[in-house]
């Protein structure tokens, strides 16, 4: 009989044992398990910022690159071959220097000229040969009075923030604006006589898609 006590005793202290032991062993996992749910917390965390950060940077960097690819089309915009059939004034501008025209041409409401003064009395479909003789184009015009586009004067920031406005362009969409700068025979024109643009026409239009494909942002200036 007092071997069965001492027996279930020891049983009992060995129950015992192993049970503190258990509670041991789990009170130390437990600090090792919060830390590890913390840790995963913080990667997770850092791992959204880096994200964050790195669109930030790509959109950054691509706004740069549109305001760039808009500055040196915007050399263009501003050459005499461009900007004198886009006057502050109703007056058509010429030459190198962009001074009033001579024969007191004025814009009239479809920008072919006002009363018996049309822009094709002088302007022929083809450039007239010899020095000082007027270039040609079977539509030669200014821009329509409703909208004149004005670019004289204008900053890159100015520009670029007018060509964004339909009511300043006339055209519905920035696809529009693409296809006027890309495919009218006018613009086009204007690359083939007098001093040239700083830019040929197809590079050009690569630096206005790219403004535009970038998201159309407004230089600084």
């Amino acid at each position: 009989m007092q071997k069965i006590k001492t027996s279930r005793h020891r049983q009992l202290k060995i129950v015992v044992y192993l049970a503190m032991s258990l509670a041991f062993l789990s009170a130390l996992a437990m600090p090792f398990e919060n830390d590890k749910r913390v840790n995963t917390g913080n990667t997770a965390a850092v791992a959204e910022v880096k994200i964050i950060d790195e669109a930030t940077m790509e959109r950054d960097q691509l706004a740069e690159e549109s305001k760039a690819a808009f500055n040196e089309a915007y050399t263009v915009f501003m050459h005499p071959r461009c900007l004198n059939c886009h006057p502050s004034g109703d007056i058509p501008l010429q030459g190198d220097d962009s001074r009033l025209h001579t024969m007191n041409v004025k814009r009239g409401p479809d920008g072919k000229g006002l009363y018996a003064m049309k822009c094709k009395n002088c302007h022929q479909d083809t450039h007239v040969p010899g020095n000082n003789m007027p270039p040609g184009h079977f539509n030669w015009h200014l821009p329509p009075a409703k909208t004149k586009m004005v670019f004289e004067g204008k900053s890159p920031r100015q520009l670029a923030t007018s060509f964004k406005d339909p009511k300043f362009t006339g055209f519905k969409s920035m696809d529009e604006f693409i296809k006027h700068v890309e495919e009218d025979t006018l613009v086009k024109n204007s690359f083939t006589y007098g001093t040239r643009p700083p830019l040929s026409h197809p590079d050009f239009v690569v630096k206005v898609k790219e403004w535009i494909a970038k998201g159309a942002a407004i230089p600084d200036k």
